[in-house]
């Protein structure tokens, strides 16, 4: 790994371990959790008292990936954020707060959130 793509993983962690001192979920409010790769993103609502993941979405699954001719872009972020909406409303939860993960809020990070707010999440 070359030095530079080093300094930016050393650099999210950081943001990812000052974030995730601030931000817990509890089972009224989940934690929404995201990882993008380059070909991917990922999200899921995780209950931090116990460790539970409740819902779970991302560019791997069927439903998503089926629909999409590339994964790793802001549409298929949008189509993930609409998903995990979608199934999280189905288990009535609409509350939740964002754990961004260390990554920026730009991109396919800020599509993902958009989309998800859009389809009846609220953080």
């Amino acid at each position: 790994m070359s030095s530079l793509a080093q300094k930016k993983k050393e650099s999210r962690l950081k943001r990812q371990t000052r974030v995730r001192k601030k931000v817990t979920g509890t089972p009224a409010r989940p934690r929404l959790n995201v990882f993008k790769s380059a070909r991917h993103i990922y999200a899921q609502l995780i209950d931090d008292t116990t460790g539970a993941c409740l819902v779970a979405a991302s560019t791997v699954q069927d439903g998503v990936a089926s629909e999409l001719s590339y994964t790793g872009n802001v549409d298929a972020a949008a189509k993930v954020g609409a998903a995990i909406a979608k199934k999280a409303l189905e288990k009535e939860i609409s509350q939740v707060v964002f754990d961004r993960n260390g990554f920026l809020y730009h991109g396919r990070i800020k599509a993902l959130a958009e989309a998800a707010r859009e389809n009846g999440l609220s953080f």
